[in-house]
């Protein structure tokens, strides 16, 4: 294990990234309108009218005759993957510097972070710990303690690995050593060990840190801590007897926990979405409705139901986050076909959930065939939830990613390209939370190929507008 330093690899004032083997792509190359019929407001528990569901339900491409703005093709890391249930996989934190950090897997099951400085373009790594489980499921999570210092946490896939996490020895800075592993041992009752980490901290409660986590029954659970090493006793968040559902979270990181989640796997149950908040102890619905003490699991009827499947197409989770006055946003995927699938972008407005179409994303990335929900990705920007960084199957091409806008709550929608052209994949791209504007990290994503989540040939790839 060991920490380089890129520093040459990034010189100042280029922008980052490969858009796949057909070179430098534009990251604004100009705005098309999107093919999208504008949605209409939807009642809770809908998702409002869907337009045309076939993959031949392209957006319209970026406008004819405009300048495009071209990147340096440089890739983050050679080899990397995540999957979209853990997290936070970047954050950017600005303190005594700029810096931006990222956690990925590497196809050697070296799980490794990266820190980009964007005072002076210099990109290191440094690798936690090597020969790990090789499965993207276990890509690290990263957060910022209120010293500065970072804390990285992991686990494997269902297996009876406990969750790891290390701490850096210095604020901000990861190449100036790590302390020791620990481990969490703690876990609900059952057979599945411990899947995806999720870590939030709270500073109206002292600090406290809830780390969330897949259970060993397959739902999920949560252990907290007032700041030393000792994990409270594991307890159930969410509970479908049975099934497994699917969670992601973001927080304000004062007094608040947002919850998206499904009712188990695409795969095996007719999913739905669903939605709930924490606070103060309880968890409650978007109308703040209390629900009851955080600790008494919640069978997802007693939360909001954003995306009902009832008689319509399965679904899928992929992110939340929140507007400026801190109401939840939610990207989402469904899938009228297993080779069709669909995003979608749902807000409540303070009184009401909106739910419209956004675009079609074509098929499945996985080319094994196990997974044929695993769509190229769709995520949203923390810090403006009207941009959204997506993948989708182009007409005839490969998974591209594209930035897209909405100016009015997903009624309508502009999009830009970030990779065009590719002879490779382009997938799961996201932008670090807290990093404001469209500069450099400002979109992540894998780009390679992907026989599956265990055999993925993927690198880390960054793209962003000049210095």
């Amino acid at each position: 294990m060991g920490t380089t330093d890129n520093g040459a690899a990034f010189p100042r004032r280029k922008a980052l990234g490969l858009a796949g083997a057909a070179g430098a792509a534009a990251l604004l190359g100009g705005s098309g309108q999107a093919a999208a019929t504008p949605g209409t407001a939807a009642t809770p528990g809908s998702a409002g009218p869907d337009a045309a569901s076939s993959a031949s339900a392209a957006p319209g491409s970026p406008a004819a005759g405009t300048a495009a703005t071209p990147a340096t093709p440089l890739p983050i890391a050679p080899s990397g993957a995540w999957c979209w249930f853990g997290g936070p996989r970047a954050v950017h934190h600005r303190g005594r510097w700029r810096r931006t950090y990222l956690g990925y897997i590497t196809d050697s099951g070296a799980i490794t972070v990266a820190q980009y400085d964007h005072a002076n373009a210099r990109l290191s790594q440094t690798v936690l710990a090597e020969g790990f489980e090789i499965d993207d499921h276990n890509n690290p999570a990263i957060h910022v303690l209120p010293d500065g210092r970072l804390e990285v946490y992991w686990t494997a896939h269902a297996r009876n690995i406990p969750l790891y996490y290390r701490r850096s020895t210095l604020p901000e800075d990861i190449t100036g050593g790590w302390e020791p592993a620990r481990t969490i041992t703690t876990n609900t009752e059952g057979q599945y060990g411990w899947t995806y980490t999720n870590i939030a901290q709270l500073t109206a409660e002292q600090n406290r840190k809830y780390l969330f986590w897949r259970g060993a029954d397959f739902n999920p659970a949560f252990s907290t801590t007032d700041g030393d090493d000792r994990w409270t006793e594991a307890r159930s968040l969410i509970q479908v007897p049975g099934q497994r559902p699917y969670v992601k979270m973001c927080t304000n990181g004062r007094d608040t926990i947002h919850f998206a989640f499904t009712d188990g796997h695409p795969r095996n149950v007719h999913t739905s979405i669903y939605y709930m908040y924490y606070r103060a102890g309880h968890l409650h619905r978007a109308n703040g409705t209390r629900i009851g003490p955080l600790g008494t699991p919640v069978s997802p009827a007693q939360a909001d139901k954003v995306y009902d499947a009832t008689g319509r197409p399965k679904s899928w989770i992929w992110e939340i986050a929140t507007d400026r006055r801190g109401r939840p946003v939610l990207v989402y995927a469904n899938f009228p076909a297993d080779t069709d699938h669909q995003y979608r972008y749902a807000r409540w407005d303070g009184h009401r959930w909106h739910d419209h179409w956004i675009t079609a994303a074509g098929g499945s990335i996985s080319a094994d065939g196990k997974e044929p929900n695993y769509s190229g990705g769709i995520s949203l920007d923390h810090t403006d939830p009207s941009k959204v960084l997506l993948s989708r199957q182009v007409p005839g091409g490969r998974h591209e990613v594209e930035r897209w806008r909405t100016p009015n709550g997903g009624h309508t929608w502009t999009s830009e390209p970030v990779t065009r052209g590719s002879t490779e994949l382009n997938v799961r791209p996201f932008k670090p939370v807290g990093l404001p504007g469209d500069g450099p990290m400002s979109v992540l994503w894998m780009a390679g190929e992907y026989p599956s989540y265990v055999g993925y040939r993927t690198r880390i790839m960054a793209l962003g507008d000049t210095l």
